[in-house]
């Protein structure tokens, strides 16, 4: 078993600059995006420009960023809202919701539709392959903060924690909404698809992977069990995610509707 050394959770200090580590997290997740945004825009037929994907990536940066922090403070930590209201801008000690940030980044790309006349489900299909690299970074980040542990256990591959051997919860959620979310949408994107499909397989994907690992994980304290001694609010909220998700790949394969991110030749 792993012992957890509790490591420095500021990466880099420069004076009165400390860069933590959670916050490099982020930067890695929207490099990543970034780069792979690119790299889909060059494939031959694409309706994406470089100058598109810069904005797009900055629109999602801002919708993470904002919806995370706010729909944590909203689903996990109400009641700092009024006690601590400076702390809804302290990202960098932890404290990202999934479900806050998706709400985010959906606004924001509603936003950027309306400016570049894209219709929303194509941008949004466009996108969905993009962010599994940050959401493993992310849990890579809950890991070194420290938070978000499992339940105490004895499997051989549990972390012992100030003593107590833990199921590393953000490892599990780093390597499957991260690593094989990655590698299921980006493989399924990586042919021309019906619209609607790859957001309905990365919903149905992710809200699977969260629904499953919240059985090991330690719901927060200030919430615990929310149903039948068992459900979690990362349950709930990951339920519709499942629902919505199959009911748009049932829509994408009986409409069969091509994509608007290839042109149609290409598609």
């Amino acid at each position: 078993m792993l012992v957890y050394t509790h490591p420095d959770p500021v990466a880099i200090s420069l004076g009165p600059l400390h860069v933590r580590w959670y916050g490099l997290m982020y930067l890695v997740g929207f490099v990543a995006a970034w780069w792979l945004a690119r790299y889909r825009a060059r494939r031959p037929g694409s309706t994406w420009t470089p100058m598109e994907v810069d904005d797009l990536i900055f629109y999602c940066a801002v919708g993470v960023i904002l919806g995370g922090r706010l729909g944590w403070m909203l689903f996990y930590n109400t009641e700092h809202i009024f006690s601590e209201p400076l702390s809804v801008i302290r990202i960098w000690e932890g404290g990202m919701s999934f479900h806050g940030g998706l709400l985010g980044v959906l606004i924001a790309l509603a936003l950027f539709a309306r400016k570049t006349g894209k219709a929303l489900v194509d941008i949004v299909d466009f996108t969905v392959p993009l962010p599994a690299i940050g959401f493993g970074a992310g849990r890579l980040g809950n890991f070194i903060n420290g938070e978000l542990w499992g339940k105490p256990t004895d499997v051989p591959w549990a972390v012992i924690v100030d003593g107590t051997p833990l199921h590393p919860s953000q490892l599990y959620e780093a390597t499957l909404e991260g690593l094989v979310l990655f590698i299921i949408v980006w493989w399924y994107t990586s042919k021309p698809r019906f619209r609607c499909a790859p957001t309905g397989l990365f919903l149905v994907c992710y809200g699977v992977f969260r629904f499953a690992v919240e059985f090991v994980r330690v719901p927060d304290e200030n919430r615990g069990y929310l149903l039948f001694h068992w459900v979690t609010m990362g349950q709930i909220l990951s339920t519709p995610m499942i629902l919505i998700g199959l009911g748009m790949l049932a829509y994408a394969y009986r409409t069969r509707v091509p994509t608007g991110n290839l042109g149609t030749a290409a598609a």
